[in-house]
């Protein structure tokens, strides 16, 4: 049985945690985290104790820390960047007579919690009996505003069951939290100890404010606290402060069924620039904000959040009730992590935990953003406003690489690099093409230009001239790439990387078509036509090297003839735990999908065939030692016909978190394979495809999924798409013209809003058969339905 059969029942609009298992607390807590992009909270018990990692953070707001070096070199970051474990406020401490309520002692009895992915909120139910004997029965709903930026709130009830109890709730604020200690794993943060400085402190009856101030980044945070009190009989409030504490204190006596309820309301905020009382006002505003709403007022604005939400994203999958609920709740943490980032960057682990230490890397834009883009557009725009705000570091970056244009981070919080191993982050360039085409999308799905007007020219003609600078001409005119390191993490520093020469040429071609469409703006960022004309013709001839003895297109120049890897003898997985990167490099072992998730996001650079070969060669060769890849072998075993295999490359994508498969969910969810989940589903079994310009499907359904619905936003139309095995409804919901053309399965279709499109599934037989993978390496096989 897995942990998801044991503690997590399958239902689609929810993960309900049926009993409590302390073994799994610590991946429980990342599940069940609440977020709207500014604040995000771990689902640590309210008590507090026990947990593995108490976690509260803020979007942005991080601590510096040396990067350690053996030996340094020239250009290489000299300073890291930790999200800071910020002032707890969910904190609700519960004494019955003087026993604290503790679920490791006593007794008990029932233990249930909910993360409703409609109504947005973390609902618990706990009954207890204290080692005295007293039972009393704990209800508490958490919510993180999605409407209310700084907001967020608390429904604690405690009722007495059988006898008398007096009661004791200490509601609280404590910042500089104990933490455990770090691992050795690189996949997970650095450990800062006390990171934040008291700077102010002070109460009133019913709540309390704390700011304080990181020591080296020089951020300034204020949390924010009161209370709402309902109990039938006479009941004491108390409220103090000091510097790394607040705490309300409410004492009361309860007969048999009765009750005290709490709301908690909180307001979080942080800023490098205003001043202290600002920053105090600001918090104590949104304080006041949350007050005037209430808390049902806070429920009933969730709910209408996200049902517009849901109302233009929900994907529906009949026959696979696994993947229903886990591609319900990738969308819902991908919202959470995103809805009121406003600016900021969204982590590779969202706000559920410190893994990565809080970096956001390219799996923003490639990931992430799609999803976005197609269900949430104006959270998309906010996402790539955060990347043109940070384009003037970029700037300097290149300039300290001695290159042009701008070099994107491949880690970073802020907006510096923070990778530490050159091979794996500065060369990876492709990062830069990545976010180029997040902009390029953005305007060709939404058909708003403003954004391109706004920021997104720069950021293209600056990575174009990143691109100009890194590449050459050869002395037979080729244009090559040489130097950088694919997605591919264990082919590191190559010539001609197929995916990043495929992603350069894009990015060339869409920064010249750019300045084409904005001719002012591009002469006056100093764009003329010879240079506009370079890009182009460096596009044309970038290199795409081609093995005609195998007819595959080799991952970068030469890959095709390195030594194969032995799996046989190499099985404990991910080898970057275990094996040097010197046996990885020069072997033919692939640590995601790079070459094949350049024939998804560049799927018009192959033939069919081509595909198939390439999908046959590289299967046999990928350890999916990174999150990033089920997803894209999904897709594009999808794409070559291998409908069953894609079906299991999807289920485990979905599944990455919900059953802990790369055994680092404690750490945080993985925002890009919540991403990669909505992907298997509508690129993989829905063919999306965009790369052309035009909104392309192709809708083909494993023999496991009877049905597959799903919406979409194109051009402020809401399409949805009801597939079956046999034919496909296209439905135009709205939009400004009655008529909307698509391609679909390669042929142009003329939709109409007055009425329902339906066509026949294109069916095809696969090329070749399916293949098979590295030994033990196997997609995760779905549970029969």
């Amino acid at each position: 049985m897995s942990l998801h059969d044991d503690i997590y029942p399958v239902e689609p609009w929810q993960v309900r945690e049926r009993s409590l298992d302390l073994d799994v607390l610590a991946q429980s807590e990342s599940l069940f985290a609440l977020s709207n992009g500014h604040i995000g909270m771990r689902g640590n018990l309210d008590e507090g104790e026990p947990h593995a990692f108490p976690g509260t953070y803020l979007n942005s707001f991080y601590e510096v820390r040396p990067l350690p070096y053996a030996e340094a070199g020239y250009g290489w970051p000299e300073d890291g960047q930790t999200i800071v474990n910020v002032t707890n406020g969910k904190l609700m401490r519960l004494l019955v007579d003087d026993e604290p309520f503790d679920v490791r002692y006593g007794e008990l009895l029932d233990h249930e919690r909910i993360l409703d992915f409609r109504t947005g909120t973390l609902k618990r139910a706990a009954c207890w009996r204290s080692p005295a004997g007293k039972k009393i029965k704990v209800a508490s709903t958490r919510i993180v505003s999605l409407t209310q930026r700084s907001v967020a709130a608390i429904e604690y009830i405690v009722e007495a069951h059988d006898e008398f109890a007096r009661v004791t709730v200490q509601s609280e604020l404590v910042a500089n939290e104990e933490l455990p200690p770090s691992t050795k794993d690189p996949r997970v943060s650095a450990v800062l100890e006390k990171p934040l400085e008291p700077v102010q402190h002070e109460n009133s009856e019913h709540g309390a404010i704390l700011l304080h101030r990181t020591r080296g980044s020089n951020l300034m945070m204020a949390a924010a606290m009161d209370h709402d009190i309902e109990v039938p009989g006479r009941v004491e409030v108390d409220t103090g402060a000091g510097h790394d504490w607040a705490n309300t204190t409410v004492i009361c006596g309860l007969r048999p069924g009765q009750q005290l309820r709490i709301v908690k309301y909180l307001a979080y905020g942080w800023s490098s620039l205003r001043s202290r009382p600002a920053l105090r006002d600001q918090a104590a505003a949104a304080l006041s904000s949350a007050r005037y709403t209430g808390w049902q007022g806070l429920l009933d604005a969730q709910r209408a959040y996200l049902d517009d939400f849901w109302d233009g994203a929900d994907v529906e999958v009949e026959g696979d009730p696994d993947c229903q609920q886990a591609v319900r709740f990738a969308l819902f943490h991908i919202l959470q992590a995103s809805a009121r980032a406003e600016r900021r960057a969204i982590p590779g682990k969202g706000l559920t935990g410190t893994g990565y230490d809080g970096h956001a890397f390219w799996d923003t834009e490639g990931f992430v953003l799609p999803v976005l883009t197609y269900t949430q557009p104006s959270a998309a725009a906010d996402a790539l406003r955060w990347r043109a705000s940070i384009l003037p570091l970029a700037k300097e970056r290149a300039s300290v690489l001695d290159l042009d244009g701008a070099a994107y981070p491949w880690r970073t919080i802020r907006g510096e690099e923070c990778s530490a191993y050159w091979p794996a982050g500065t060369a990876a360039f492709h990062v830069n093409a990545t976010i180029a085409m997040a902009f390029e999308r953005y305007r060709i799905v939404t058909g708003d230009h403003s954004l391109e007007e706004e920021c997104g020219l720069e950021v293209l003609i600056e990575t174009a001239r990143l691109w100009a600078s890194l590449g050459h001409h050869d002395r037979h005119g080729v244009w090559h790439v040489d130097g950088v390191t694919g997605p591919d993490e264990y082919t590191a520093i190559v010539r001609d990387n197929v995916f990043t020469n495929l992603m350069a040429a894009a990015n060339l071609r869409a920064a010249a078509d750019a300045c084409a469409r904005n001719v002012d703006a591009a002469q006056a960022s100093g764009v003329s036509t010879e240079e506009m004309a370079a890009w182009r013709h460096a596009a044309d001839a970038a290199h795409i090297p081609f093995d005609e003895e195998l007819g595959v297109h080799p991952q970068c120049d030469g890959f095709t003839t390195l030594r194969e890897w032995d799996f046989n003898a190499n099985t404990i997985y991910p080898l970057l735990m275990h094996e040097p990167y010197v046996r990885l490099y020069p072997a033919q072992v692939i640590k995601q999908a790079d070459l094949v998730l350049a024939m998804h996001w560049q799927g018009h650079a192959f033939t069919a065939e081509q595909k198939a070969r390439n999908v046959d060669y590289y299967e046999r060769r990928t350890t999916r030692d990174s999150s990033l890849s089920a997803c894209t072998q999904a897709v594009m075993c999808a794409d070559v016909g291998h409908l069953e295999l894609a079906h299991d490359y999807a289920y485990e994508a979905a599944m990455i978190d919900l059953r802990d498969l790369h055994h680092n969910t404690r750490d945080g969810l993985h925002m890009a394979s919540l991403g990669g989940a909505w992907a298997a589903m509508v690129a993989g079994f829905g063919g999306l495809r965009d790369d052309e310009g035009v909104l392309e499907l192709n809708p083909r359904l494993p023999d496991g999924i009877s049905r597959l619905r799903f919406r979409l936003r194109w051009r402020n139309f809401r399409l949805t798409v009801d597939a079956d095995h046999d034919e496909v409804t296209y439905t135009l919901r709205d939009g400004p013209r009655g008529e909307l053309l698509i391609r679909h399965g390669g042929e142009d279709l003329q939709l109409q809003s007055r009425q329902p499109t339906t066509v026949p599934v294109n069916h095809c037989r696969p090329l070749l058969p399916t293949p098979a993978q590295p030994p033990g390496r196997e997609p995760l096989r779905r549970r029969p339905t």
